[in-house]
């Protein structure tokens, strides 16, 4: 019986892992363990606890304002141990994470398959984002199993010399998430006003740090301004360079609701809810479409481009102007607004992890 060690370390990889782990504990084949490095500690506790997971080992690794060679030189060092104990025969992990990218370094020193759920993503701009770009590059050289959510990441891979024999396209498993996510979703905040048009906003990026951030605050503050049917709600990064200024700029407008980060299923209830999203999240991106939410997204760059393709996401940048006028002419606009809010999910069926598990076991011969 194979040992699976799956391994998360931010919220969006506990959401899109979660189907996952649930998946190859329903296949009695697997021996399955859960590794928590808690590079985000309360965003990753209150999904595992959605999904009614456990982590089998917790490493605790965050630590207030560490730099990226600081959490990935604790990371190497915890991992190693990890894996000297623990012996896996394969190691799973999601996304373009700084754990993910040191997990995928681990397992190369010491020989154990690694498999890359989400792979194949890329804007072709190692800085854009950051470091994220580099960590799904170099996670990708590593990787035994690409597991690539759409045929655009397949080509992706496929261009960089990977085989095609190593590539399964899957479907995005967080699709799979959502769809269960949507039936069980509770009560919005009792500030949200249901007769207001509410903006949902996301911003977290580390290259929008500084002036790009304060021109999207400044772009909001205009918004509510200029349109009195209209609520923002923003559920705030715990980041202090971007709480700081969150709250500088907008934490007085009476129609402005900033709050903690949400809890996953209130997240998907503020989604259902939202007349449009501004986010620079790339989860987001894949989610909102699904729900019939247009998305305004705050960089200029995404490794996320069916959704642009399909017209239901758009690229506006952190330029305050542009910002506010591509807003704006969805709020004035209702047949602009109807071409955005159609519905299309070109993510996925929900089916991603029985893929997943299925090619794993066909590959494993089990």
């Amino acid at each position: 019986m194979p040992k699976v060690c799956c391994v998360v370390g931010t919220r969006p990889e506990a959401i899109k892992m979660a189907p996952v782990i649930l998946e190859l504990r329903r296949h009695a084949a697997y021996q399955v363990c859960v590794l928590a490095t808690a590079q985000h500690r309360q965003m990753l506790d209150q999904v595992f606890q959605a999904f009614n997971i456990r982590a089998d080992i917790d490493l605790d690794i965050m630590q207030p304002n560490q730099s990226l060679a600081t959490l990935t030189g604790r990371l190497m060092l915890a991992l190693d141990q990890v894996l000297l104990a623990e012996k896996p025969d394969l190691v799973l992990a999601q996304g373009d994470t700084t754990t993910v990218m040191t997990m995928a370094l681990a397992c190369f020193y010491h020989r154990i398959p690694f498999g890359h759920v989400e792979a194949g993503l890329r804007t072709g701009d190692m800085s854009n984002p950051f470091p994220e770009e580099m960590n799904r590059v170099v996670a990708s050289k590593l990787t035994r199993w690409h597991f690539a959510p759409t045929e655009g990441a397949r080509q992706n891979l496929l261009r960089e010399g990977v085989a095609d024999s190593a590539i399964v396209v899957t479907g995005n498993t967080v699709i799979d998430a959502l769809l269960g996510a949507v039936k069980h979703t509770p009560a919005l905040d009792p500030r949200i006003d249901p007769h207001k048009r509410l903006i949902l906003l996301t911003a977290h990026r580390r290259e929008n740090f500084g002036q790009p951030f304060e021109n999207v605050c400044r772009a909001v503050l205009r918004l509510l301004d200029q349109n009195e049917s209209i609520q923002l709600l923003y559920p705030v990064h715990p980041n202090p360079q971007v709480r700081d200024t969150a709250y500088r700029w907008l934490g007085q407008h009476p129609r402005a609701i900033l709050c903690d980060p949400l809890d996953y299923l209130p997240f998907v209830a503020a989604m259902k809810q939202a007349y449009l999203i501004l986010t620079d999240s790339g989860g987001v991106q894949e989610e909102a479409p699904a729900l019939g939410k247009p998305v305004l997204v705050l960089r200029t760059e995404t490794e996320r481009p069916e959704a642009v393709a399909e017209g239901v996401v758009r690229l506006v940048g952190t330029q305050e102007a542009e910002i506010v006028r591509q807003a704006q002419a969805l709020l004035d606009d209702p047949l602009a607004y109807q071409a955005m809010a159609r519905g299309v999910s070109p993510y996925g069926d929900g089916l991603a992890a029985q893929r997943i598990a299925a090619a794993l076991a066909a590959d494993l011969k089990l």
